[in-house]
């Protein structure tokens, strides 16, 4: 069956496809030649271009139905093939996990992450919290097959010599360890680590006085392939944004550019989105939506608080605008090398948006004030702290149900785009609804580069064999599906799902779920709208003993009762807020303690030298 290719046109009356029309056209002029360009003297594998995306919810794109404006993001959508069923773990390290080796998280050691693990978990296998040392990254791959390698932006995947980048593969890194840091200046998320930990090749580096995430890691990473350049080598460059993590932070002229935007509240936006991703042909037309019950009502809100919320989106588009800008720049210059026609680009989120709210209790709201400046007026700016929360996450994700975090839909489903604009044998400009996963990256990009897999053996060691599998049938036509009716479970922090063709099993621990199993035809009902585990009984009780199968082959734990996501992130930073406080406050005393041993000591020499004064004056007298 060949994939699913909807041709963009514009009725002679004013049409639903106008908007889509003008993307495309923008496309088609971005992925054109330059006049004058020099001919690649291209080597004989292709390069690749991974862009990793922090936090970006299904429709965060414009080629997927953002309202705000991704160009150059949506040149590469049209060049190649949007994946509008593609799916990766609920936050960000499994996720990278899996991208970077193929192995499903349980195997790769992200079972769960360092901030959202808890204590009864820790040691136990799978749960390693860092990418272990059983498996082989895409950079080992395609270094040992003649390939330069280099990373720039968030890695948390490890941060000790063993397990950063240049332990992986990478020849050349400029990685972050931590979930996220500041965007304007080399500092860490207050209340959640120390320090913003930025290494260069293994080394603390220090970040320029002009940094901007985007900008830095887009740079970095020329410089970075420019200075190889000389050998000849094809590349591979991961580029990791920290946009649009928490903090959200962005250039005044990027948030200045929406300030018409978003005065309807996150309701109307959700409806639009979901609009215009069917008009695109991301969804089918009129998939039924749900409001997530953790949403606000926009109408609720006082005039302050509706302020305070249309500002952080207002900078939330201009981050995810600033970060596809530095995106074209990339392009612009692989196209003045010469090498844009051979470059495979991949450009996809880690997971969906992120619904934290930051200030949802007294003491983040007391803690976070006196670190930053968190006037209406400062959100998104330098020296500011603010996250989008729960109601502009929920439209972030739109038409789905949920966001970062959980196992549904808005948590797992993520835009995808795959181009090589000179490969005139994969397709332009399609859209596959085919279930696709973050573990098909890996045989995908090997499969197109020509270099072999490990099978499950590296270098004289058993390893974690590959669980995706090559999306390159999708991608020339040649199958709408490469997973068919094979089971494919997933599991973190207590939320699961199990997919299987077009239908999904899923669970959800509170807050976005109750803990009871769940069948979805997510191909019809994408939204996740309507339960057909009474409907269909046969099918639930098959994948949810598929599903148990997978947790008993994946060493998958129960969670501690009362366990959410949330609340953990939440006990980990006041963890460290406690302990950086106590260190803080010990110094503090120790001082005062060493001050005062001082004076005491001070006082009793000089004691002690008065009566050896007095005593010599009364020997003298006597």
């Amino acid at each position: 069956m060949a994939v699913r290719v909807r041709t963009t046109k514009v009725p002679g009356r004013k049409g639903r496809f106008r908007r889509t029309a003008i993307i495309a056209c923008a496309a088609l002029l971005a992925a054109a030649p330059a006049q004058g360009q020099p001919k690649p003297a291209a080597p004989r594998q292709p390069h690749i271009v991974i862009l990793l995306a922090d936090d970006w919810g299904f429709s965060d794109v414009g080629s997927f139905g953002a309202e705000f404006a991704t160009p150059n993001i949506d040149a590469l959508a049209f060049a190649g093939t949007r994946f509008s069923n593609f799916h990766v773990a609920g936050s960000c390290s499994p996720t990278r996990a899996m991208l970077q080796t193929g192995v499903m998280n349980h195997r790769n050691g992200l079972g769960n992450m360092p901030e959202t693990i808890p204590d009864e978990h820790r040691g136990k296998p799978g749960y390693d919290t860092v990418m272990n040392h059983r498996v082989v990254t895409i950079a080992q791959l395609l270094k040992a097959a003649g390939y330069r390698t280099y990373l720039t932006g968030k890695w948390h995947l490890g941060s000790d010599p063993t397990r950063l980048p240049e332990a992986r593969g990478y020849d050349r890194a400029f990685s972050l360890a931590d979930a996220g840091a500041d965007n304007f200046e080399q500092r860490p998320i207050e209340g959640m680590y120390d320090t913003a930990a930025w290494t260069e090749n293994g080394k603390p580096a220090t970040l320029p006085k002009d940094y901007y995430s985007s900008t830095f890691v887009v740079q970095r990473m020329i410089d970075y392939i420019e200075e190889g350049r000389a050998n000849g080598k094809p590349f591979l460059a991961s580029i990791n944004f920290l946009a649009n993590h928490i903090p959200v932070q962005a250039p005044d002229s990027d948030i200045a550019r929406y300030a018409a935007l978003y005065k309807d509240g996150w309701t109307a936006l959700r409806a639009a989105r979901a609009k215009r991703a069917a008009a695109l042909g991301i969804v089918p037309a009129g998939v039924p939506i749900v409001a997530m019950p953790t949403t606000p009502d926009w109408t609720k809100l006082d005039a302050n608080e509706r302020a305070a919320a249309v500002r952080v989106m207002q900078a939330y588009a201009g981050m995810a605008t600033a970060m596809d800008r530095e995106v074209g720049r990339l392009v612009a210059h692989l196209k003045s090398t010469g090498d844009y026609g051979n470059t495979i680009f991949v450009f996809l989120s880690d997971n969906g948006a992120e619904p934290t709210n930051p200030f949802h209790s007294l003491r983040n709201r007391l803690f976070l004030g006196m670190q930053y400046d968190l006037s209406t007026a400062n959100i998104g700016r330098r020296g500011s702290f603010s996250a989008i929360g729960p109601g502009w996450a929920s439209a972030a994700a739109s038409p789905l149900s949920g966001y970062k975090f959980s196992a549904t839909e808005g948590g797992l489903r993520v835009p995808l785009i795959i181009a090589w604009p000179g490969n005139k044998a994969l397709r332009a400009g399609g859209i596959s609804d085919g279930l696709a996963h973050v573990t098909d990256i890996v045989p995908t990009l090997t499969e197109l580069a020509g270099v072999p897999g490990h099978g499950g053996a590296w270098q004289g060691k058993a390893v974690e064999p590959v669980t995706g599998r090559s999306l390159v049938p999708i991608l020339t036509g040649q199958s709408a599906s490469v997973h068919g009716e094979a089971p494919l479970g997933y599991e973190l922090s207590g939320n699961a799902a199990l997919f299987r063709g077009d239908y999904k099993l899923v669970r959800n621990l509170a807050p976005t779920g109750d803990g009871k199993w769940r069948l979805y035809d997510i191909k019809a009902d994408p939204g996740e709208t309507r339960d057909l585990a009474n409907a269909m009984p046969d099918r639930f009780a098959a994948m949810l003993a598929d599903y148990r199968a997978y947790a008993k082959a994946n060493g998958v734990l129960d969670m501690p009762a009362g366990y959410t996501a949330n609340e953990q992130i939440n006990r980990y930073a006041f963890e460290q807020q406690g302990r950086k406080r106590l260190i803080q406050l010990g110094l503090g005393v120790g001082g005062i303690v060493l001050l005062l041993s001082a004076l005491v000591w001070h006082w009793r020499r000089r004691r002690r030298a008065r009566r050896i004064d007095q005593a010599k004056t009364d020997m003298v007298g006597a």
